[in-house]
């Protein structure tokens, strides 16, 4: 009796994530990619010395939970879709908005706090970096907002459902995405600072 040996051909074998989702993940990397050389950037030269020492904007704090918050309300929303309950989605995906545009308030907020302390983007280069991170952070969290503005008017139209939650899927990926890089900014100026 012989042994057939079967042939696996993984090529052939089809993605099994959808085209728009793999697009996401890989803007996703290249924003780590981005945030990681920037980090690493300040810690080089943050060692060199001419460092402006301040204390960072206690807002800081008002703003993490308020992403944290936004993380929730869309978990929620994503939840409900996937249960149909529309409503729930619709509270969901509001509640993240304000979150959303509340956070960006508050990130402004910070950069009045800064200057108020005469903390300023040019000048010394803990300043600087600390305005490139908060405001490319922020500049992510607007894209961010109009996608789930986006996926809010969909969910009007009743296009966001248990059958169809693409959309849904990347506004969620993409805005958990963006709660935990901050969390990750705001603890790393914490410890590095």
């Amino acid at each position: 009796m012989e042994h057939e040996l079967k042939y696996i051909d993984l090529v052939e074998q089809p993605i099994s994530m959808h085209a728009k989702k793999f697009a996401l993940w890989l803007f996703m990397v290249t924003v780590v990619m981005i945030f990681a050389a920037m980090t690493s950037a300040y810690i080089v030269r943050q060692s060199e010395g001419n460092w402006l020492e301040y204390d960072l904007p206690q807002i800081f704090w008002l703003t993490s939970g308020i992403v944290i918050l936004s993380s929730v309300f869309l978990q929620y929303g994503y939840y409900s879709a996937k249960k149909d309950n529309m409503l729930g989605l619709k509270i969901g995906l509001a509640g993240a908005v304000i979150l959303g545009i509340a956070f960006l308030v508050g990130q402004w907020y910070s950069w009045v706090a800064l200057v108020d302390e005469e903390v300023f983007f040019v000048g010394n280069p803990s300043g600087s970096f600390l305005y490139v991170f908060t405001g490319l952070h922020a500049l992510h969290l607007i894209s961010g907002v109009i996608f789930l503005i986006i996926v809010l008017i969909s969910s009007f139209r009743y296009q966001i459902h248990s059958k169809a939650m693409v959309r849904m899927e990347m506004a969620t990926t993409y805005w958990h995405f963006l709660g935990g890089l901050w969390l990750y900014l705001f603890m790393f100026l914490l410890l590095n600072h």
